[in-house]
């Protein structure tokens, strides 16, 4: 999970660097998001169909080696245009993330501890966040943002090679009963597909313009603000881990609304920032805390609600919502960075994480009610 999403969080981490070395600008540096997300969100439902039949251990070994490739060629790009594309290469690991870390989950793990396994594996995103944030950035410092790249490709590379030989063999493919399964999302997974995409919004911009925010409107250095980067993933890593043990049946359901409220409260902070700067480490630590932990909860009612032999594919229909946001998000956001105005911005993100709310507790009323019985 950390390697799915790696490159764009370096790139997040890394924009000061690219922004003052390499003269990409503060839109180019959306679009990356725009590029690799857009691309898992069109690939997810068809990623998802593909590891129900494949199994989990050749999806995250052709997951960690596709990673690697387009890190690779991240660290290659003359400019913007190889750039993007190895971004978009990208994508393809992003689409299979979810559906093959949530199969290889309901294949190997009692259902009493899936709730803390599946924090512990989303928090693996976090870690990526962690990595690209301080280590990573730091190592830039140094060799420059293209050798931190490298590095971060031989890592992916080694991953792969370990994956490959350490996990258990895959089961044989299922019979094609479930071949004219749905590419569209629909009951439960829609409403969870439309609460991601909104949730996605936010945290793209946040994930992809918090450091240049320190920088730029701050005055933080390059490394103090990749910095921020890496307590978004620390505090990520704890709020996916935490709301997860907490997302039993019956209070799940009412988890993702509450946690956008939270994340709400995080965005208000980032704005006032703007103001009085210190507030940017709480508003980091919020956002890690409540909005970063939404996708985690989601993924684990998708678990508990996924009919057989769908895990794979449900997994990847609100995923898809989720990319579908992070492809969205930066660009607006980037736009409004373009001109400096960074309080604009915020409270753009505190819009999406309001809808993604409303969303939520909307449809976790229709469910109480849905099982409570027929409607009057």
């Amino acid at each position: 999970m950390a390697f799915s999403m790696l490159q764009l969080f370096l790139l997040g981490a890394l924009g000061p660097r690219l922004v003052g070395e390499s003269g990409i600008s503060p839109t180019v540096l959306g679009l990356t998001t725009t590029v690799g997300f857009g691309t898992a969100a069109v690939l997810s439902p068809a990623a998802g169909r593909i590891v129900d039949r494949v199994g989990p251990r050749r999806s995250l070994v052709a997951l960690l080696t596709v990673s690697a490739a387009a890190l690779a060629l991240i660290g290659a790009a003359p400019g913007a245009g190889l750039l993007l594309g190895a971004v978009a290469l990208g994508g393809v690991p992003q689409a299979l993330a979810n559906p093959a870390t949530n199969k290889a989950i309901l294949a190997a793990v009692p259902p009493a501890r899936r709730g803390a396994v599946t924090g512990m594996k989303q928090s693996g995103v976090q870690l990526g966040a962690f990595a690209a944030g301080l280590p990573l950035a730091a190592l830039a410092g140094g060799l420059g943002w293209r050798g931190a790249v490298w590095t971060a490709a031989g890592a992916a590379l080694a991953a792969g090679l370990w994956a490959r030989g350490a996990l258990p063999a895959d089961p044989p493919p299922p019979a094609a009963a479930g071949a004219r399964a749905s590419y569209l999302p629909r009951g439960t997974v829609a409403w969870l597909a439309a609460f991601s995409l909104f949730l996605g919004c936010g945290i793209a911009s946040v994930n992809t313009y918090l450091a240049l925010f320190g920088a730029q409107e701050l005055g933080m250095g390059p490394t103090a603000a990749g910095a921020l980067v890496a307590v978004l993933g620390v505090t990520g890593i704890l709020g996916r881990v935490g709301w997860s043990k907490a997302a039993r049946p019956g209070r799940a359901e009412w988890l993702p609304g509450w946690l956008a409220v939270g994340a709400l409260g995080a965005a208000v902070l980032l704005l006032a920032a703007v103001a009085a700067g210190p507030l940017v480490w709480v508003g980091a630590v919020a956002v890690g805390v409540f909005a970063v932990s939404g996708n985690a909860v989601t993924m684990l009612l998708v678990m508990q609600r996924a009919a057989p032999g769908r895990a794979g594919q449900d997994s990847a229909l609100a995923a898809a919502g989720f990319f579908a946001g992070f492809a969205a998000g930066p660009p607006l956001f980037g736009l409004l960075a373009e001109s400096g105005r960074y309080g604009a911005g915020w409270l753009l993100v505190a819009v999406e994480f309001a809808a993604a709310g409303a969303v939520a507790f909307v449809w976790a009323v229709r469910d109480r009610r849905a099982r409570s019985g027929p409607a009057k």
